[in-house]
């Protein structure tokens, strides 16, 4: 089976059924994404499949075939972080940092679909996500100054573009 993970394919002979989490961390060598709880409570193993949030302790490789699965490392540019990481540094969000890329991953996929979200549309998006050390209004934080710079950012562009 060949998985395209960040962009590039990776070919991977496992059975079907494996969890998507295992092959990203075992066969792509991508270990941003954690193992939490195994049941998809967590959230740790959070990924994007096809811009979506999931959790990909419970996704079967048979699943995503044909698919476009995005992990922490693959939301940045080249050296550049995304804003979403710049903003989570900016803001300390982590504590212990081990929930963080679940988080990160579903908070990026919050803000593709929702330029400026509401408090209640950031605790919806966000409530699959458990953060231990209970970094939640640092989360929050996070999100509301990577909106604003994205915000501004697609401000700037459409100056420059129109």
């Amino acid at each position: 089976m060949i998985l395209k993970i960040n962009n590039e394919n990776f070919e991977v002979d496992v059975d079907p059924a494996t969890p998507l989490l295992w092959v990203i961390r075992e066969q792509a060598g991508l270990t941003g994404t954690k193992f939490g709880c195994g049941i998809g409570q967590c959230g740790a193993c959070t990924v994007q499949l096809d811009g979506v949030a999931i959790r990909s302790c419970l996704t079967p490789i048979q699943a995503v075939v044909d698919k476009e699965i995005t992990t922490i490392e693959g939301i940045a540019n080249d050296a550049e972080l995304h804003t979403i990481q710049r903003a989570w540094i900016q803001e300390q969000v982590p504590q212990c940092g081990y929930c963080q890329s679940g988080q990160i991953m579903t908070a990026h996929a919050l803000l593709a679909k929702t330029a400026s979200p509401t408090d209640e549309e950031i605790d919806q998006a966000m409530s699959g996500n458990i953060c231990r050390c209970g970094t939640y209004s640092r989360i929050k934080k996070g999100i509301k100054l990577a909106a604003e710079e994205l915000a501004a950012k697609s401000i700037i562009n459409t100056e420059n573009n129109g």
